[in-house]
């Protein structure tokens, strides 16, 4: 056996020295002179050392690049060493990924059981001023379904097999993989145009001003003996959201998510794929984590927030309280959303007076 496995390596040396000595100049690879003496040193080895291909292994693992039929980049090199760098990369940013977003959850659902929903300290009137057109609400909620889609997908692909496979088996944890994949690869397209758009739509009110620095040095009021601090329509801490969340980590993610869906049309080294995968891991990460507190203030944390951008319209009261200075340019007529009465809206008294609240 060790007689038939010598001459089966010592055979498949020579071939490849013969193929390479006819072939290297073209590629850039080693000179045929060299690889005949590493099938030479390779031979006389396996008289005292069988089975010890070290020479061999060495030339594989080297980077450099021989010949091939292949056109793609690096296909010359059969084995990039740089890759088990990003294998023993992904582990450390797997945990700490892991445990920001935990953390995040965790935070939010202790700030709920402790401080509970922000209300208005004083009822809703019943009166109603447009904050959002349908067009705005359109290009907000395909672009935050798809984030969500994209969100949940990402993180099944990411954290599944560590999480979900112990619970739920192979079985339904490959069926359930297999969606979340094409899923984030089907939906992403329709997120990378809604990014964009998004920030065209929104950037005239995002500009920054001085009395946004004002509002974020006294955290919104918390630092002023609670009271809250003027905000006109977005405030300091959701202008930090759309410049840091949209403007910045998704524009990040869907770029390094485009990389890795068309790798062929960009022509990219595995290098670059590795280096794609990373910068995606980290960014997405970032973004969920980011927008975990922005979509709790937007639906349970924040009473009367939802509805301004489900229905597109917020109660006099809450625009008073919480965006006061866009409220006076609405009752000025400097800014669109003139107030008027709902049919199906009555006054809805506060559940307990609290200080006003200081976010969405």
């Amino acid at each position: 056996m060790k007689r038939s496995i010598r001459a089966l390596v010592v055979a498949l040396g020579v071939c490849a020295a013969a193929a390479n000595a006819q072939t290297a100049p073209a590629s850039g690879g080693p000179q045929g002179a060299n690889i005949f003496e590493v099938a030479k040193e390779q031979v006389e080895r396996q008289k005292t050392q069988p089975l010890n291909n070290a020479p061999v292994w060495r030339e594989v693992n080297s980077g450099k690049v021989h010949t091939t039929t292949d056109r793609g980049p690096e296909a010359g090199v059969l084995i990039q060493s740089e890759g088990e760098a990003w294998r023993q990369l992904r582990p450390p940013l797997y945990s700490a990924g892991g445990a920001l977003v935990a953390g995040v959850v965790v935070l939010l659902a202790l700030y709920y059981l402790v401080r509970g929903p922000i209300r208005t300290s004083a009822p809703f009137t019943g009166k109603k001023i447009e904050r959002f057109t349908p067009a705005q609400r359109i290009v907000h909620w395909t672009m935050a379904i798809t984030f969500i889609l994209l969100g949940v997908t990402g993180l099944i692909l990411t954290f599944g097999k560590f999480v979900l496979l112990p619970v739920i088996g192979y079985t339904l944890f490959g069926w359930l993989a297999s969606v979340a994949k094409n899923l984030h690869n089907f939906i992403s397209p329709v997120f990378l145009v809604s990014i964009p758009v998004a920030i065209i739509v929104y950037l005239r009110d995002n500009l920054p001003t001085a009395q946004d620095m004002r509002w974020l040095a006294s955290l919104g009021g918390l630092l002023n003996r609670g009271e809250a601090m003027p905000a006109a329509r977005f405030s300091g801490a959701q202008k930090m959201y759309f410049y840091g969340l949209v403007c910045f980590l998704s524009v990040v993610s869907m770029l390094s998510g485009l990389l890795m869906l068309f790798p062929n049309y960009f022509e990219l080294a595995r290098a670059q794929m590795q280096l794609a995968n990373t910068v995606h891991l980290i960014s997405g990460i970032l973004a969920i984590a980011m927008a975990l507190p922005h979509i709790y203030l937007g639906t349970i944390g924040n009473v009367g927030a939802y509805e301004g951008m489900r229905e597109g319209y917020v109660d006099e009261t809450w625009a008073k309280e919480h965006h006061r200075l866009w409220y006076d340019d609405v009752m000025a007529g400097r800014a669109r959303g003139a107030p008027g009465a709902s049919a199906s809206a009555t006054p809805v008294p506060p559940a307990g007076a609290v200080a006003p609240g200081h976010s969405d």
